[in-house]
């Protein structure tokens, strides 16, 4: 049995960067993060609106917390070392409201939240999936930004850390500094050149990101030009709607 470091978790509202912040650590040489899971959203089922059934069986809740993490835990490692890496991580933004149970899993897991102006946030989901989608997105980045950062004041300092995308994307390098501090993972070049190392996408990730090159006239690697983007396309009603539902939460994280 391969003997398991501390598992960590990116977390955040989708379209907010956890796609790049997974292809960065998995370039570390030490980090196996792999393709976002999204199951132990079902799993949570068997100690939630299953444990009527479960409970019959006459195991505690804690029995099966322990099942359920020994099984994720088993393949994520076995993953990380068939690629040479000794630590796994995960990337499940649907995870962000389920911290409670994945840390009932993992105790000694790290989380990563990466924060994004919930406007660029609103304005990748109406372009993505339409309309409608960008308004549904507004409650969503509300959900998912308190949920994760409810769960950090809670945390122990080296268990939770926040980062944001805009500082991500325009200062990488000074920016991922003191995040692998926090990870306690030495500091690997190879992290800024994601590109050239495998990583198990899907086709569609590629496609879209060189979409949005050429649509933006960008080529770099890490491009910026969607930082700000919700705050010049947004039409009124959205601006409206969003400005009410998440106004004193963008003020609180410090965003104009």
């Amino acid at each position: 049995m391969i003997e398991t470091q501390r598992p960590i978790f990116i977390i955040g509202c989708p379209r907010s960067g956890t796609t790049l912040l997974r292809l960065i650590l998995d370039s570390h040489p030490n980090i196996s993060c792999g393709p976002e899971t999204q199951f132990l959203e079902d799993l949570q089922t068997i100690v939630g609106r299953h444990w009527i059934r479960i409970e019959r069986y006459g195991f505690e809740k804690n029995y099966w917390y322990q099942k359920i993490g020994d099984f994720f835990d088993s393949f994520q490692m076995e993953y990380a070392a068939k690629r040479g890496k000794k630590r796994w991580a995960e990337k499940s933004p649907n995870y962000t409201m389920k911290l409670g149970f994945i840390n009932a899993l993992f105790p000694k897991s790290q989380f990563i939240h990466i924060i994004r102006d919930g406007r660029d946030v609103v304005a990748s989901h109406r372009d993505r999936w339409g309309y409608k989608a960008g308004i549904r997105s507004i409650r969503t980045w509300r959900n998912h930004v308190k949920s994760a950062v409810k769960f950090g004041k809670k945390s122990p300092k080296n268990c939770y850390y926040e980062l944001r995308y805009e500082e991500l994307v325009k200062n990488t390098e000074k920016t991922l500094l003191p995040l692998f501090e926090f990870l306690q993972e030495p500091w690997d070049a190879n992290v800024l050149k994601y590109n050239e190392i495998e990583h198990n996408n899907g086709p569609e990730y590629e496609t879209l990101a060189e979409y949005r090159r050429q649509s933006n006239n960008d080529n770099s690697l890490i491009y910026t030009s969607q930082v700000g983007a919700g705050q010049k396309s947004l039409d009124p009603f959205l601006r409206v709607l969003f400005n009410l539902r998440c106004g004193e939460l963008m003020e609180e994280l410090g965003y104009q």
